[in-house]
């Protein structure tokens, strides 16, 4: 340690040198860093979800999911394996050790899921998937003065198509409103009069209302696909769809015999805004996507958006990128004003060109940092900005305390070289011990915010 602090004292150049590639790789770190609300993690859950149709949650445990469960039974990588069941539907949750590499664990309870010798007839095909990790950037509402719950909903997706061409943008969920539903009411005298049955219409309207393929025709030039679409999303499109037809040529149609209107679902899903129907949009960001960047891009957005709308407008309801730039300019804040103070005190009471080499470390220890951020996978986060604004104190207060005692060398008539020398030695074994039980206790800290956001979560 004391010949190359020895070896930097007496060959400045060397030095220069270094601060200057720090400073430029240390930019050039900084300029590629994302940012996040919280520090990444790796997605560890992959989830089994089952749909089927008309099945009671025993009937699906018994029949499926206990036979999923049996095949995953002594994968390697899996820590917990969770299921629930509800009707017509059930959910396997497979939590991963911590060391495993998820891929590797997917493809395996794919395999496990494909190897159950038999599902019940009837239930669709499982869905097995990684669950992303993903943290809320903002969520917004679309409201206005009586506007109708159906035209909220078009506005909104309307909005999500547009956020969804902004680059680094991909995860949007739209909330304040119950599924929508086509209700066929049909009218019994003239089902009478038609002479018709219930099950006649309902069949007509099954057997009709398809999207599907029936296979290919090859003939020595091309090759022809059959596809049936004849789907509707929409009541006044079933309107005229034929329930039947005799030989005389008299055609009965859906809207003969019932009245076809779109309506929502009876589950009362509705969102308030000052009063008035609103709908909620929250915009989430993955490990890959920036939360400045986005935040900041619909932030735009919504701008334009309330400029040139007046009966509807979009209101920020949470915009974690606030917290983000506040606690920023608070470490720039602390930053400029620790570097100014050590120039002005250190001035008075020492040198004017120790106070600036003192105060010029400040900022080559963080691009130092920034230089090395991208290896280890560090975000510009709550908790780094956090630990940036204590290591600011730790940083000057050790500066200080190095330079004094340099200078308390020089003044016993040591020359520059040799005060410098002694100087920092004599210091650097109580420095390092201090910033040793520093760095553990903000470790300690960090690790119970961290556990305690999680059970908050």
């Amino acid at each position: 340690m004391k010949k190359i602090i020895a070896y930097f004292i007496k060959y400045p150049v060397a030095v220069n040198i270094i601060i200057i590639a720090f400073v430029i790789l240390g930019y050039l770190g900084f300029s590629t860093l994302k940012s996040s609300f919280f520090p990444l993690t790796r997605a560890r859950f992959i989830t089994v979800n089952i749909v089927y149709p008309g099945a009671s949650p025993q009937e699906i445990e018994e029949g499926v999911v206990l036979k999923i469960e049996d095949n995953l039974k002594g994968l390697l990588g899996v820590d917990r394996v969770t299921s629930r069941s509800y009707e017509n539907a059930a959910a396997i949750t497979v939590e991963t050790l911590k060391d495993y590499d998820i891929n590797v664990v997917l493809a395996d309870v794919k395999n496990a899921v494909d190897n159950v010798p038999n599902f019940p007839s009837g239930m669709e095909p499982p869905v097995v998937a990684k669950v992303e990790n993903v943290a809320e950037t903002i969520s917004f509402v679309v409201t206005g003065d009586k506007i109708p719950l159906k035209s909220l909903k078009f506005i909104a997706r309307d909005i999500e198509n547009d956020i969804r061409r902004i680059d680094g943008i991909s995860q949007i969920t739209i909330s304040g409103y119950p599924d929508e539903e086509i209700e066929i009411a049909v009218r019994e005298n003239d089902l009478l009069a038609y002479n018709l049955t219930f099950n006649q219409v309902a069949n007509a309207v099954s057997t009709s209302n398809i999207l599907t393929t029936g296979g290919s025709v090859k003939t020595d030039a091309e090759e022809y696909l059959i596809r049936a679409n004849n789907r509707s999303y929409y009541g006044d499109e079933l309107d005229n769809l034929v329930v039947r037809a005799d030989a005389s040529g008299r055609i009965i149609r859906l809207k003969d015999v019932a009245t076809v209107k779109d309506i929502w679902n009876e589950t009362p899903n509705r969102n308030y805004y000052n009063g008035n129907l609103a709908v909620r949009i929250e915009v989430s960001n993955t490990n890959n996507e920036d939360l400045l960047t986005s935040a900041k891009n619909i932030n735009e957005y919504i701008e334009k958006f309330n400029d040139e709308h007046d009966n509807v407008q979009i209101e920020i309801t949470r915009d974690s990128s606030i917290t983000l730039n506040q606690r920023t300019e608070l470490l720039f804040k602390n930053a400029w004003q620790g570097m100014l103070l050590v120039m002005l005190f250190l001035s008075l009471f020492l040198r004017p060109r120790l106070a600036f080499w003192v105060a010029a470390g400040l900022p080559v220890a963080f691009f130092g940092m920034f230089m090395l951020a991208g290896y280890f996978n560090i975000t510009i986060n709550v908790l780094s900005l956090f630990g940036m604004i204590i290591v600011i104190g730790i940083l000057v207060d050790d500066g200080i305390v190095i330079s004094e005692n340099i200078y308390h060398h020089f003044e016993q008539g040591k020359n520059p070289i040799r005060a410098a020398i002694d100087g920092t030695m004599e210091v650097v074994p109580p420095i390092i011990s201090a910033i040793t039980t520093k760095l553990f206790i903000l470790h300690f800290l960090c690790g119970i915010f961290s556990m305690s956001v999680k059970l908050l979560l």
